[in-house]
């Protein structure tokens, strides 16, 4: 979606409006029934409330992911946070690494 347009001058403070600028500002507050104004969003405004609404967290890859409780010995634990750390990635990512290379070298092997 593109950027608005910045307006170039400041709106003053409120505590420097004169009382017919804050009524002008609060007039919109003052109606009844302006749900009565409303219409279905757009295409681009449905998409834009969308991605608004959208709950944040890690992008989906494949079919997405799930949280597994695995019991590591602690020294192999301590080698994978160094590995992890020399190579600026994560245990998950660097788990997920090593069990694809396993399933690979196994599927490979099975006729």
């Amino acid at each position: 979606m593109k950027a608005k347009a910045v307006n170039a001058a400041k709106p003053k403070p409120v505590d420097e409006l004169t009382e017919a600028e804050l009524d002008e500002m609060s007039a919109e507050f003052d109606r009844e029934f302006v749900a009565d104004t409303f219409r279905p969003l757009t295409a681009e405004e449905a998409e834009e409330w969308k991605r608004v609404k959208r709950k944040r967290g890690r992008p989906r890859v494949g079919a997405g992911s799930r949280a597994i409780s695995v019991t590591v010995e602690i020294s192999l634990l301590e080698r994978i946070d160094r590995i992890v750390k020399l190579r600026k990635t994560t245990r998950a990512k660097l788990i997920s690494r090593g069990l694809q290379a396993v399933l690979k070298e196994e599927e490979a092997a099975t006729p």
